[in-house]
């Protein structure tokens, strides 16, 4: 249980209680404004027979060739959100519409068979290729759309195309203006096409089916998270001290108008671990680590920042953290021996 100390207390007793005996649904609760919200911009872009099953699952997806949308069971309840939040991180309202629509457009593909086609296959390649996960994408790419952090219309077809819908979809992302002149442009119009020529259609696949829905999940809260983390990967044991000591390099001796740096990056936290999320497409979890590891080196170094220059120390970190996860996209490792 040693890694939910960061839970709070008042969560720690549905620990042990199995996730389908807590009642979760989407009907009622804080995830069906998400899903009207979706409805509502399909119905905005003349999508009216395209009403994808949305179902409460062990995480974000879209079974291959289902047109239904799983959304994590524990955006459905408070105390869950709380404990996510505590040991991992939870979406915002903006992301979780990211998500919507990005879960979305999986679904339209199928639902339409889209990926059957000739044209589909041309421009975003072939369906049946292997996905991978340590794909290597190529950043700043104008042949793709930037939707969800990261480079992921990059990691396979199918999410090339996925991405292409959620920016099409996204109320005012002025896609016609910011993508032109990008090769992305062929791909956004047609989708642009294919919405209003198939909008009033009824789709080839009408009822898909799920996966793992909540009422199947004989898991315990805990030993979800104990299996979640066990599956993480972790950046390791990292020699951070000469550049850390480098970055925050203020005097012992000094007593004024400084603070611990470890408290300064504990503030920001979040918002580091955003921003090089994004930018590199290193997975969210691993990014989380290498920030907290950074905090931790810094915390057991005793080093401490300058209260007038807070906004260049996060600056030097954010980029500092970016080139190590740069360097892990490359090269499979955040530091090379």
């Amino acid at each position: 249980m040693a890694n939910f100390e960061k839970a709070p207390a008042e969560v720690r007793e549905i620990l042990s209680k199995p996730i389908q005996q807590l009642g979760l649904k989407l009907e009622g609760g804080p995830l069906e404004r998400f899903v009207r919200q979706l409805y509502k911009e399909l119905d905005a872009k003349g999508l009216t027979k395209f009403r994808p099953r949305c179902y409460l699952s062990d995480e974000w997806g879209c079974p291959s060739m289902e047109p239904v949308i799983g959304i994590p069971f524990y955006l459905a309840d408070p105390k869950l959100q709380r404990l996510e939040a505590a040991m991992n991180d939870i979406e915002d309202a903006r992301q979780i519409m990211m998500y919507m629509r990005h879960e979305a457009g999986h679904a339209f593909n199928y639902a339409y068979a889209l990926f059957k086609t000739q044209e589909w296959r041309e421009l975003f390649g072939p369906f049946r290729r292997a996905y991978r996960d340590n794909y290597k994408p190529v950043p700043f790419s104008r042949q793709f759309v930037r939707h969800m952090e990261g480079w992921y219309a990059q990691k396979h077809p199918d999410e090339d195309f996925a991405e292409t819908f959620a920016v099409w979809l996204t109320p005012r992302s002025n896609w016609r203006k910011r993508y032109q002149g990008w090769g992305a442009m062929r791909k956004l119009l047609y989708m642009d096409r294919i919405g209003h020529e198939l909008g009033s259609t009824d789709p080839v696949v009408a009822h898909g089916n799920t996966d793992i829905t909540v009422d199947e999940m004989d898991l315990t809260v805990g030993e979800f998270y104990e299996h979640a983390l066990d599956q993480q990967l972790s950046p390791g044991d990292l020699p951070l001290d000469t550049d850390l000591r480098d970055i925050f390099n203020v005097s012992k001796r000094r007593t004024q108008n400084v603070r611990p740096a470890g408290e300064l990056l504990r503030e920001n936290r979040k918002v580091l671990i955003d921003k090089v999320n994004y930018w590199t497409g290193v997975q969210r979890p691993l990014v989380k680590k290498l920030v907290e590891s950074i905090e931790a080196k810094v915390n057991e170094l005793g080093l401490r920042a300058d209260k007038q220059c807070e906004r260049e120390y996060l600056t030097e970190i954010s980029v500092y953290a970016t080139a190590l996860a740069m360097t892990y996209i490359a090269r499979g490792k955040f530091i090379l021996p």
